[in-house]
């Protein structure tokens, strides 16, 4: 078992995740690399030390950079806002390090091409962390559209739905900011939507989107010195800021294959937390995911007898089914956060095997072309060509 030393960067909500899958990859998976949990990396000393302590880190550091040039480091894992990305992963490649990196990729379609640029030039390994693919449902539903089951695809359609900003009280945190983020819902949430429609249907041909901002201010955020505030959300002060990105981004969508797409998200569906719904229709068939319902995907055959048509409701733990052979035994539910563990465990034995991992950053360009050509749609009010 060849042992590798990860540095994380970034400690809260996924710092958190990656730090179980970590630590829970090599008890589930035989990769032929045993992560070693090195060094965490933050900003606030305090939280951090606390992080590092309640996440099994065997040091923790606030100078990501002296991290990175470190000799004993192998891979950099990148969990930090999506404007340090570009700058954390270039460097992680210039110092020869393997690199996986949380979603969206980057703020910009130029930032995109230079990091892909550089982990290209020094030939590391590089992955982002669309966890979404790890989803065995999924991952089913990919394999019942290659095989052909599903004959020519027509139609895809997408919805991410949460809640969690509606209260006009609840602060300008660094996803309302837009040179942080790249956008709000938009970047957070389709770029999750985006990643299942490249993997399932295929490049994005063209688009035209709408948005709309509902609460376009909100209180500054306050100051936190403790991991547990900073897991959740903090409290806002008394000075007003201008919220400058879209609370609900939708946008239809031409694939190179000749599908339509239909992709919406939002932050103000009342009632909905983290809901993910997916369809892909074709000539002979359709499949339907739905993430609150994450162990089951929704298969309709075409070519089923005609007294007994109708969706089929698929139970995705059985052994033959993807990832579940490393879990429980059939019938028994696996949950988000193996998701997580699913995703390392290929990251890891893409590297083992010397192989490219999916998805790598040339797919993080791919999603950034989409999300920047959504965004021009808006200002333009036009369809935009991507190709």
């Amino acid at each position: 078992m060849k042992k590798l030393n990860v540095a994380l960067i970034g400690y809260k909500f996924m710092g958190k995740a990656h730090s179980y899958a970590l630590m829970s990859t090599p008890f589930f998976f035989k990769t032929g690399i045993e992560p070693v949990r090195k060094v965490i990396v933050g900003r606030h000393e305090g939280p951090l030390k606390q992080a590092a302590e309640d996440f099994g880190w065997e040091e923790y550091s606030t100078d990501w950079r002296e991290v990175i040039r470190r000799p004993d480091i192998d891979v950099v894992d990148i969990a930090t806002p999506p404007n340090t990305h570009a700058e954390i992963a270039i460097a992680a490649a210039e110092a020869g390090k393997h690199i996986f990196c949380e979603k969206p990729f980057t703020v910009t379609v130029a930032e995109a091409e230079q990091t892909l640029e550089a982990v290209e030039r020094a030939g590391v390994k590089h992955m982002l962390g669309f966890n979404y693919r790890r989803v065995p449902a999924i991952a089913l539903a990919k394999q019942l559209i290659d095989s052909g089951r599903l004959g020519r695809i027509y139609h895809f359609r997408a919805v991410y739905l949460q809640d969690w900003i509606m209260d006009p009280q609840f602060p300008r945190i660094w996803k309302l900011n837009r040179a942080i983020a790249g956008s709000g819902a938009h970047h957070e949430l389709n770029s999750h939507l985006i990643d299942i429609a490249l993997y399932l249907v295929g490049k994005v041909r063209s688009v035209v989107g709408m948005e709309e901002t509902f609460v376009r201010e909100r209180p500054a955020e306050a100051a936190s010195e403790t991991l547990s505030t900073m897991l959740t959300a903090q409290a806002g002060s008394s000075r007003m800021e201008r919220v400058d990105v879209d609370d609900t981004t939708a946008f239809l969508a031409r694939f190179e294959g000749g599908a339509t797409g239909t992709v919406e998200s939002t932050r103000f569906a009342k009632g909905r937390r983290n809901h993910n719904r997916i369809e892909v229709n074709g000539s002979e068939g359709s499949v339907y995911f739905d993430l609150e319902n994450m162990n089951r995907l929704e298969y309709y055959d075409a070519n089923d007898p005609a007294d007994v048509p109708g969706f089929r409701s698929i139970q995705v733990n059985e052994g033959c089914h993807p990832y579940i052979s490393h879990w429980w035994p059939p019938g028994h539910a696996i949950g988000y956060q193996n998701t997580f563990v699913n995703q390392f465990a290929d990251f890891f034995e893409a590297i083992a095997s010397d192989r490219k991992p999916e998805p790598g950053f040339e797919v993080g360009l791919e999603n950034q072309r989409v999300l920047g050509a959504v965004s021009r749609s808006l200002l333009e009010g036009r369809w935009i060509d991507i190709y």
